[in-house]
């Protein structure tokens, strides 16, 4: 590993290479902060990709991609006049030693979640910082990310299930509410009579109670400390695997996926189950 002034030495480096391609490159020199946005967003998806892969490799290369835009928007934040590198960086050293008074005070935290306890009250009390407990929720997030964190949020306040078993009562109980509204739903759009309002009116029900279900689920996730993001990421990986299996052994027989009975389908899937335990 490197000293830290070789660390010193190669974040220095970054600097220099970012404030040349800003002077000398003309698609850098043409970036502003909402061109950059869109690729932000890809790249930090590209490096939680590699982290739950456990990609060392990537990993490093993915870091290097973040920190890019990192340093980038710092350096267009420099050219406005509004900050630089410098100001982010003591911005968040401050944050940390404000948020860490058990390390850089006298407060006692002898486990994470003593700590994790602590910090949305010490979140309010920041200058600027979150005026309500969910306000630091980023409207942004994705839905499924902004679920768990609403719900942590909460728990750090006291708003949580006694015992977490509990949570499957609701989970249950929302299942049951989504079964109603969607039966409603099939039976309006069967019926020749009903108006589009009703029809319209019955599927938004269908829709928000169906979230009602992905909420609950997300909650027993939490209690049972389980990412429901990086389980269904696992999921979602495990069907890709399986359905290229079987569009693979299709090809095999010289046939297309559409011509193929359920039946053939699902022989392969579990074929595909098979080996992939295997492995």
């Amino acid at each position: 590993m490197h000293t830290r002034q070789e660390k010193m030495e190669a974040f220095g480096r970054l600097l220099d290479v970012m404030d040349d391609l800003r002077e000398k490159c003309p698609w850098d020199r043409k970036q502003t902060n909402e061109s950059l946005r869109p690729n932000t967003i890809e790249e930090t998806y590209e490096l939680c990709d590699a982290l739950l892969k456990n990609d060392e490799l990537n990993i490093c290369k993915e870091l290097g991609d973040v920190l890019l835009h990192i340093v980038f928007y710092s350096k267009i934040g420099e050219e406005k006049g509004a900050f630089d590198v410098a100001d982010v960086c003591h911005k968040l050293c401050d944050k940390l030693i404000f948020r860490h008074p058990h390390v850089y005070g006298d407060v006692v935290a002898n486990t994470a979640g003593e700590v994790v306890q602590t910090w949305e009250q010490i979140k309010t009390k920041e200058k600027g910082g979150n005026k309500t407990v969910l306000s630091g929720v980023p409207d942004a997030l994705p839905s499924l990310i902004k679920a768990y964190r609403i719900q942590d949020k909460a728990r750090n306040v006291g708003f949580d299930w006694k015992e977490r078993r509990d949570v499957w009562k609701k989970v249950k109980e929302e299942i049951s509410e989504f079964e109603q509204a969607q039966a409603l739903d099939d039976a309006l759009h069967a019926d020749e009579t009903a108006s589009q309002a009703e029809k319209a009116a019955a599927k938004q029900q269908a829709t928000e109670e169906f979230g009602d279900v992905m909420f609950s689920l997300i909650n027993a996730a939490r209690l049972y400390k389980i990412n429901p993001d990086n389980a269904l990421e696992y999921t979602n990986q495990k069907f890709i695997f399986r359905f290229n299996y079987v569009e693979a052994k299709a090809k095999e027989k010289g046939l297309a996926l559409k011509d193929l009975s359920l039946e053939q389908m699902d022989a392969w899937w579990e074929e595909a189950k098979k080996v992939k335990s295997e492995e």
